[in-house]
């Protein structure tokens, strides 16, 4: 009966890089249940951020993005053998478990993630990483944007305003009410990444007497992303 699985035997390349997202479903009936303050619910965020740690620590991964209800892990060391199926369904499954475990209340309905794979090369990453982080500033002014349509309209009103407003009309509206996107915490603009860092210890070597320094690696959430780049990839060594 094995033969009848659908795609058991589909893989990722092997010596590849692949990418990871995870979205969530039917996060827009969450945040209604649970309540959600908008724009931005910081717990929430607070809650993403622990389950992209939980995400890096089980599965190694040399990059994680998030914004909003949205996760990608870069990966350059695949696992379960490169076998498609397994790794959409066991890191799906692990980020709904850590969501739900960090997260701490009583859900109306059991939260999941959806998961899709992305091989990519060096080049794409960067391209990858920047057209996410554009969406996630589009994500900002259009949250900003409703809610604050929402504070003057009812509901199918403010929806149907905001549909025929470009970027830069949501942008110049907030400015005129006094909304400063600008002046918008960081992470709610850029998202959150997790990476390792270097952090340096000087410690004394009793066999040749002297202080002497090292340095070691550490998982880091970065809540102050700057704008993407190339350079910013090559600084935190996820390319060469």
């Amino acid at each position: 009966m094995k033969d009848f699985e659908v795609y058991s035997s589909l893989k990722v390349p092997k010596n590849s890089k692949i990418i990871v997202r995870l979205d969530g479903r039917s996060f827009h009936t969450l945040a209604r249940d649970l309540n959600l303050k908008k724009p931005y619910d910081e717990n929430f965020y607070h809650v993403i951020s622990k389950v992209c740690e939980d995400l890096f620590e089980e599965f190694s991964p040399i990059f994680v993005y998030a914004f909003s209800d949205e996760i990608s892990l870069l990966l350059d060391n695949i696992p379960f053998d490169g076998r498609v199926e397994k790794i959409d369904s066991v890191i799906a499954s692990f980020a709904s478990s850590s969501f739900v475990i960090n997260y701490n209340t009583q859900f109306k309905k059991p939260p999941a993630f959806d998961s899709r794979i992305i091989p990519v090369s060096d080049e794409d990453i960067v391209k990858y990483f920047k057209w996410r982080q554009d969406e996630s500033w589009r994500n900002c002014i259009n949250s900003h944007g409703i809610s604050y349509l929402k504070s003057r309209y009812s509901n199918s009103e403010a929806n149907d305003k905001i549909k025929g407003m470009s970027q830069s009309e949501v942008h110049e509206l907030l400015f005129q009410n006094g909304i400063n996107l600008n002046d918008v915490d960081t992470y709610k603009k850029r998202g959150i990444g997790i990476y390792r860092k270097n952090k340096k210890v000087v410690g004394f070597n009793k066999k040749e007497n002297k202080n002497q320094t090292s340095y070691r690696s550490y998982v880091y959430t970065d809540w102050q992303l700057q704008i993407f780049s190339e350079e910013f990839f090559k600084e935190i060594e996820v390319i060469k």
